[in-house]
């Protein structure tokens, strides 16, 4: 059976159980029979996003030499974006927004990346995490439908070390750790208040959520305590964990969403990629109410909802996501700016074009490289709208800017995972901002934004 055939009976199930008034589990299928029929589709789903993953990018393990990330993971180096064999950077960058929509040139990999099965949607997390959890807390994580699509060498490494702002003096504090339910409390009992501690604990705590929950509409072979912040968050970090948002309807408009990291919460004014949320304490109370259950109020009641109590928990749990720290830049001074004595000349002349022709810093300010604004790309002036694996390429719409600070530890790039690389998010930005540079201002480009 092929994919069409598949998403057509998913689709015409899911219609029949919406006109119903139920859900697809209810008033199609019992539990046994679901997870049969999605372990049968699962290969052709996988076999679809690899395909794809294939034709966008150059996947391969090319790790730098010389730059790694706070904890020695290497850096992946090079433009991962394939172009057609005619193509060049240097000839598109020469085009129009116009040219390239009308002759269809826009680059596969430049177009919004959707979620493994992005008709299902929902949690997924790299394997490492789910292993680790096993591990220290006997919970899985796993899908019996799908698994996390991008090759680990392209994630961030894991476990991420941990800073803390009120703690500078003690460096990483995660002891090389990952950081759960069963050994929060050894690890920072000494270093946090009770409230803070608190908070941590929650952080860790796994709550009820869409496919992990202990109904039986659920997407793990056994009935799950559910997900944690950290989870995702994995040490208040990122291990690139995806998920479908749940702020955009009909479902081919829903983004794949990157898990930011929450380093440097502190300084941060908006949550949220698109959402604008005021502060940390809505978004962490958003999660739980609504983004867990994908905004279905319904689904939240049914599969447990857990309310959590503004004055307390989610004071707590938002205190000590401010305490999360950037990691170490020791080449950069206390403006945020490159110490001329610590820097290369390739550095040196990267963050002049930071400042100047390549326009990052019009958004990208220091010291922490956040204006805590929203821009609106307009990225859909270089194409023409058309269906990707479920997912509609159209207009993203304004976008939150995220910290530049301790970027190289956060692969992969945009809201939604599309850039693999610095490399390629150097290009991407300067087709997108029209500033045409040259070969080697990109690799000094680069080489600037990795000091950050």
């Amino acid at each position: 059976m092929n994919i069409k055939h598949l998403n057509f009976r998913f689709l015409t199930a899911c219609s029949a159980a919406l006109l119903a008034g139920g859900t697809l589990a209810a008033a199609e299928e019992e539990l046994p029979a679901v997870i049969q029929r999605l372990q049968q589709e699962k290969a052709a789903f996988a076999e679809r996003q690899q395909k794809l993953l294939n034709q966008r990018y150059d996947l391969s393990d090319r790790p730098s030499k010389d730059v790694t990330m706070a904890r020695g993971k290497p850096v992946q180096t090079g433009v991962r974006v394939k172009l057609p064999e005619d193509m060049t950077w240097e000839k598109l960058a020469a085009m129009s927004p116009e040219i390239i929509q009308s002759k269809n040139l826009w680059p596969e990999g430049f177009y919004p990346l959707p979620h493994p099965h992005h008709e299902a949607g929902g949690m997924i997390f790299p394997k490492p995490l789910i292993d680790e959890l096993k591990k220290q807390t006997e919970r899985d994580l796993t899908r019996f439908d799908l698994d996390f699509d991008l090759p680990q060498h392209l994630l961030p490494e894991f476990p991420a070390p941990i800073y803390l702002t009120t703690r500078t003096d003690l460096g990483d504090v995660s002891q090389g750790k990952l950081v759960t339910s069963s050994n929060f409390y050894a690890l920072f009992k000494d270093i946090l208040n009770p409230k803070q501690l608190e908070g941590l604990r929650l952080l860790v705590t796994p709550f009820p959520q869409q496919q992990f929950n202990g109904t039986e509409d659920r997407r793990s072979l056994k009935a799950s305590l559910g997900v944690s912040c950290f989870d995702c968050h994995a040490n208040g970090h990122t291990n690139a964990a995806t998920h479908t948002v749940g702020d955009a309807r009909p479902n081919e408009h829903r983004r794949r969403i990157d898990t930011p990291t929450l380093r440097g919460m502190n300084i941060q004014r908006l949550f949220g990629s698109q959402r604008a949320l005021k502060t940390v304490e809505d978004f962490t109370e958003f999660e739980q109410r609504a983004a867990y259950f994908d905004g279905i109020p319904a689904d939240a009641a049914r599969k447990g909802i857990n309310v959590l109590e503004r004055g307390s928990q989610v004071h707590f749990m938002a205190e000590f996501q401010e305490l999360l720290d950037f990691p170490p830049a020791p080449k950069l001074d206390v403006f945020g700016k490159l110490n001329r004595t610590k820097a290369s000349e390739a550095e040196l002349r990267g963050q002049e074009l930071f400042f100047g022709k390549a326009q990052c810093a019009v958004c990208h300010t220091p010291p922490y490289y956040t204006d805590n604004s929203m821009h609106n790309l307009r990225v859909e002036r270089f194409f023409n709208e058309k269906m990707i694996n479920g997912r509609k390429a159209s207009a993203d719409g304004p976008i939150k800017t995220f910290p530049l600070r301790g970027i190289k530890d956060s692969p992969p790039y945009l809201h939604d995972d599309r850039l693999l690389t610095l490399e390629d998010t150097v290009e991407f930005f300067n087709l997108v901002l029209e500033t045409h540079l040259k070969e080697d201002e990109k690799l000094d480009l680069v080489a600037f934004l990795r000091t950050l």
